[in-house]
């Protein structure tokens, strides 16, 4: 099983790909195609885990701005560690062996003022960088008596040119700039579970900040995801990319039953639905539920397209994420062809007359 010269990882992936949890990671990359560039559908990808570490931004960036995601719920770690990656990235240390470091080596790697995600080591200067531009934002906000969502603030951020000089990996790997290009919203649930979601708890408790009110809430930020999604259902189906489990997913699905039942209003299911994760729901690893106990919270209809792939989301999402790029990319290129020859036909049948 190898890639020939020249072939795409698309086809290396429907050449190969053909049992098993491969099967159904193909089986999912065809049915995001689909769903989203043939049949028109929007997709909300949820992100917990440790993705942005993982530089998932390589493959999730192309794909937001290829207009193939429509929103993401994301945990504060997420969408705080894509922009700690871009910044700082250079001053990251690796640590393959993470498997057999005992205490005392990690309380060394602490002392060098690093902090462990896995087998790669943020410094701390570059959260502490991150938050001191952050706080300046979240101080002219409350000066201004203006309010925002945690993404918002980022975009902020982003838009300030903050990063123009002040990065380590190219802007177009940052899924949370491509994000902000394309003016999509990043719901992240639980923000206070973050570095900087503590900071920022710590900025109000030291004086710095006046109150939390300058940070829109929990309940508000579901109001406003309930709101996109019954704007959006109106005309198109909406699907639900789910990597790992816990708030970010649990959050952002519950949004349709909450429609249905509490505010007794009739919208669609989530029509696709994808979930990569490697937690087995009888030990109580998986959060949420699997898709047929979906359908009993009016979560998933008994048809909706679905897929659960067993696996390492840092190896499986990248593989769909890039099978969809490539599929789009050539369906592109396909009409921009198919349009210049119809011009073309058109300009020698008037030559003709």
């Amino acid at each position: 099983m190898s890639i020939r010269n020249g072939e795409s990882i698309a086809a290396f992936l429907e050449s190969n790909f053909r049992h098993f949890n491969a099967r159904e990671t193909l089986d999912a990359a065809v049915g995001y195609h689909r769903f989203v560039a043939e049949q028109g559908g929007l997709m909300v990808i949820s992100l917990a885990g440790a993705m942005s570490t993982a530089e998932l931004g390589k493959t999730l960036a192309p794909m937001i701005r290829a207009g193939m995601v429509h929103a993401i719920s994301a945990t504060g770690a997420n969408i705080e560690e894509d922009i700690f990656n871009l910044v700082g990235n250079s001053r990251y240390k690796q640590q393959p062996d993470w498997r057999y470091l005992n205490m005392d080596e990690d309380a060394r790697t602490l002392a060098e003022g690093f902090n462990r995600v896995t087998d790669t080591c943020i410094p701390e200067d570059v959260m502490l960088e991150v938050h001191d531009a952050l706080l300046r934002i979240w101080q002219e906000a409350e000066r201004e008596q203006r309010r925002y969502f945690h993404w918002e603030y980022f975009y902020q951020l982003i838009r300030s040119g903050f990063f123009d000089n002040r990065h380590d990996v190219p802007l177009e790997d940052s899924w949370l700039v491509a994000a902000c290009q394309q003016n999509i919203p990043v719901y992240t649930p639980g923000a206070e579970d973050s570095t900087l979601g503590n900071m920022f708890c710590a900025d109000v408790m030291q004086g710095k900040l006046k109150s939390h009110n300058v940070l829109k809430t929990g309940t508000e930020l579901f109001a406003h995801l309930t709101e996109w999604y019954m704007k959006n259902d109106r005309d198109h189906s909406i699907g639900f990319f789910q990597i790992g489990g816990g708030i970010a997913g649990d959050f952002a699905m519950c949004v349709v039953p909450a429609i249905i039942q509490d505010h007794n209003t009739r919208c669609k299911h989530w029509r696709y639905f994808c979930h990569i994760g490697d937690a087995v729901t009888s030990y109580g690893g998986y959060s949420g539920c699997p898709p047929n106990e979906k359908v009993t919270w009016h979560k998933l209809d008994a048809d909706t397209e679905n897929y659960t792939v067993n696996s390492d989301a840092s190896i499986v999402a990248p593989l769909i994420f890039q099978y969809v790029i490539e599929k789009s990319t050539r369906a592109a290129e396909r009409h921009v062809k198919s349009s210049a020859q119809r011009v073309a036909e058109k300009r020698a049948d008037m030559v003709g007359a």
